[in-house]
């Protein structure tokens, strides 16, 4: 074997200036859609709408979301960060223009379906950023993102608020809100794409140095001495086994090694392009999308969905559990989840520092932050005084951020960074089955007391914790017997 490193293999210096300019993406993004949401059921009132239609049209938005997360999210990862990225802006963009024309209920439901589409921003700056970062920096640079997202999405609605004072604000706020995405839209297509890193490592979750996938690549000296802007990837066909074969040749011909440079497929930034045939697209979309669904990360979502609508629960009825419970006013109420926005924004800078505490190992921090968040639950549900609710609040808004985090660097580091898309995708979209069940829950719930909704949420989050409590050991053995294997 030859004993020279590659320049691939070791730790790159991550390109600062793309990613704090994503950070502005994420900001303006949520920023944006923060001053339309608090309207959207006014105006569907002031437009007619019974309460029936206007759950209906609400639910619009979600259905879609909950359908097109996955695709989307695998069309990026076939065509592109760049190019999925400023489509799904521009459609945006023209989502919220459109409902700012929004007259009557059909043009309202019209300008929802781009939106519900194609809102996926967030998902791919966040598939993104995991391209360009080392899976050590990951967490770190993913907090950072969600806490510029956070304070976009705590100061949008000061705006929304103002501008809905004068006549025609609704209208006006979502002229404001399709412009910050034509913005957003004119930053993705200007952003420094040359400091893209040249070359790519798949980073997956059970691939170590000594990985196959790594030894794999590292036996391949053409890719290390190409000099232009590259992604190595590794085969459309994302099982690692289909690398196994140039692990066992670590003397090569150049014949041979060209060929394993071939297997270890390059792609230009420039290369992967919205000019691809549709059938090809298609088809590498549903190779990922199939090799998610038929993977072995069933109790990583399952996860994922138990914790998000147990949050979901706490929060569901919180302005009125707080009126019923200590006669709280709305203004007061308002204040608290202000307080704890911010809170959940600043704790975004926590998650670097906390993963290097725990030396990386995400799963006990998922585990620990899980069993925090459902103990913070049943204590906000027990409250006796609101000073306790203040406290839950505030250890509730940390542990939650840390979590969310948690969940979806685990779901990279077992699925496999090549399709971070895909997999961030098909987490949003058990997400968005999350935000279906919980107010029917929630409603079933709160019929029994004004404490039935966070108490479900209690036994939601035990039995995360019993899963992850089962499944752990057996990820920590796998991650064990890969780094095992036998190096040649």
């Amino acid at each position: 074997m030859n004993n020279s490193k590659c320049s691939i293999f070791q730790k790159p210096n991550k390109p600062t200036r793309i990613i704090q300019c994503i950070y502005v993406v994420g900001f303006m993004d949520l920023f944006g859609v923060s001053m339309i949401i608090p309207l959207l059921s006014h105006h569907v009132k002031y437009l007619g709408a019974s309460p029936t239609v206007a759950g209906i049209v609400g639910s619009t938005y979600g259905v879609l979301q909950l359908f097109s997360s996955t695709v989307v999210g695998s069309w990026s990862d076939v065509v592109g960060r760049r190019h999925s990225l400023l489509t799904c802006l521009l459609a945006s963009a023209l989502g919220y223009g459109l409902l700012g024309l929004s007259t009557s209920i059909a043009l309202f439901v019209l300008a929802r379906i781009p939106v519900g589409l194609f809102k996926h921003s967030l998902s791919i700056c966040r598939a993104l950023l995991s391209d360009l970062v080392s899976e050590t920096d990951r967490p770190l640079v993913m907090g950072h993102f969600n806490a510029a997202s956070s304070v976009g999405f705590i100061l949008g609605p000061v705006l929304g608020g103002y501008l809905t004072e004068h006549e025609g604000g609704f209208y006006t706020s979502s002229f404001v809100c399709a412009g910050i995405f034509l913005l957003n839209a004119g930053l993705v297509w200007m952003l420094p794409w040359s400091e893209v890193p040249s070359l790519r490592v798949d980073t997956n979750a059970n691939s170590s140095p000594n990985s196959t996938t790594y030894d794999g690549m590292k036996n391949s000296q053409h890719n290390c001495s190409d000099g232009n802007n590259h992604v190595c990837h590794p085969h459309d066909n994302i099982h690692h086994h289909h690398h196994h074969h140039h692990e066992n040749n670590s003397s090569m011909s150049p014949s041979s090694s060209s060929q394993a440079a071939h297997g270890n497929r390059k792609w230009r930034w420039g290369d992967v392009s919205l000019l691809q045939p549709a059938w090809r697209q298609l088809s590498s979309m549903v190779v990922r999308i199939r090799h998610v669904a038929s993977s072995d990360m069933w109790d990583v979502f399952l996860v994922r969905l138990l914790m998000a609508v147990a949050i979901m629960l706490y929060y569901s009825n919180f302005s009125l559990a707080m009126e019923e419970r200590f006669q709280l006013k709305p203004k007061v109420t308002g204040y608290l989840i202000s307080y704890s926005s911010m809170l959940g924004a600043l704790a975004g800078c926590l998650v670097g520092p906390v993963t290097q505490l725990y030396g990386q190992d995400m799963s006990a921090l998922l585990l620990h932050s899980t069993v925090l968040t459902g103990t913070l639950i049943f204590l906000y549900a027990t409250a006796p005084s609101v000073w306790q609710v203040l406290l839950t609040s505030t250890f509730f808004a940390i542990s939650t951020t840390i979590g969310r985090t948690c969940i979806t660097d685990l779901e990279l580091r077992r699925g496999g960074a090549q399709a971070s898309g895909t997999l961030i995708g098909a987490g949003q979209s058990v997400t968005a089955v999350g935000r279906v069940l919980a107010p029917l829950l929630s409603g079933l719930a709160q019929e029994l007391s004004p404490c039935g909704p966070p108490s479900l949420g209690v036994l939601l989050a035990l039995a995360a914790v019993g899963l992850l409590m089962v499944r752990i050991p057996k990820w920590d053995s796998k991650g064990r017997t890969k780094d095992k294997s036998p190096k040649l």
